[in-house]
């Protein structure tokens, strides 16, 4: 059975995709993905710079087999009550998706917005009227809409509205979904008791082969909290056996699953990343109660379980 997983991972400095593609790579995986900049702004270099033939290269020398590429979360589709800014978040995800063909991405992963007090209706109208300008016939890659928590004015909360965004798009093979394990927990559905179950409702709504990306997060809070904080795999509220179980699911054998753990902080300034261990645990189905000691420990990955 084939297994796909692997973390989100940096992409910067002049090593850019090759960059990411070691650190990938450094953790076991062999899938993985990154923000073509920062997360927090829309500042991005030219795709000439972003040294794509040795990524490529190396990614093929290291069974690194897809990408997935996160698009900034501070760009919003779904605000109407700012009209201004809606021509520059098209075009800058017009960019965007040019940005992730080039690498040979599969998909964009992009949170569909918030409706800021106008209400979910005209900003799920807008979000779709938005990637009806922005797809196009020829590109590659597919937009992945992610399932949101519904913190604050979110929408893409329930199956229902992504449907309903998806319904409204003409190249609607060019639109897929990103399945967030902690924000579709805190939005209410119950990914720990009974993930067949929110399945089989996601298939009835959405369609199950549109579940093309998942990002395999635990979460600090309570099912319906709406919070949106991620958690150390198997230290919060969904668990080691849920995650496990979605991550090795017969069903979504073919689909990428990313996780977004944060990192273990040494002290305030410092932090080490969980991935090689959470990957490790996937790979072994075996959870390790002691991860956050072994990580700062520095314990190597193939060495911190028993087999």
């Amino acid at each position: 059975m084939t297994f796909l997983i692997g973390s989100h991972v940096s992409m910067k400095g002049k090593e850019m995709l090759l960059g990411s593609a070691k650190e990938a790579a450094g953790y076991g995986s062999n899938v993985f993905m990154v923000y073509t900049g920062a997360p927090q702004n829309t500042r991005r270099k030219p795709i000439d710079e972003l040294n794509i033939p040795a990524g490529q290269a190396y990614m093929k020398d290291h069974d690194l087999q897809q990408i997935v590429v996160h698009a900034p979360y501070v760009v919003n589709l779904g605000n109407t009550v700012k009209p201004e800014n809606y021509p520059f978040a098209v075009e800058f995800l017009k960019e965007e998706v040019k940005r992730a063909d080039a690498l040979g991405a599969t998909q964009i992963v992009l949170h569909p917005g918030a409706h800021v007090g106008a209400g979910p209706e005209p900003a799920i109208a807008q979000i779709a009227k938005g990637l009806n300008e922005i797809i196009t016939e020829d590109q590659h890659v597919h937009i992945a809409i992610e399932t949101m928590a519904g913190k604050g004015t979110e929408v893409g909360i329930t199956f229902e509205q992504i449907a309903e965004m998806i319904d409204k798009i003409k190249l609607d093979d060019k639109v897929s979904v990103c399945f967030d394990t902690c924000h579709t927990s805190d939005a209410g559905y119950d990914i720990a008791g009974d993930f067949d179950g929110v399945l089989k409702h996601f298939h009835e709504v959405i369609g199950l082969e549109r579940l093309q990306v998942i990002h395999l997060n635990d979460s600090k809070n309570p099912r319906g909290s709406h919070k949106d904080r991620h958690e150390l795999m198997g230290s919060g509220t969904i668990g080691f056996d849920a995650l496990n179980a979605v991550a090795h699911h017969p069903l979504l054998e073919n689909v990428p699953k990313i996780m977004e753990t944060p990192w273990v902080a040494i002290d305030k300034k410092h932090k080490l990343p969980p991935y090689g261990y959470e990957v490790a645990m996937l790979k072994h189905q075996q959870f390790n109660p002691h991860l956050e000691k072994d990580v700062l420990a520095g314990v190597p990955f193939d060495q911190y379980l028993q087999e």
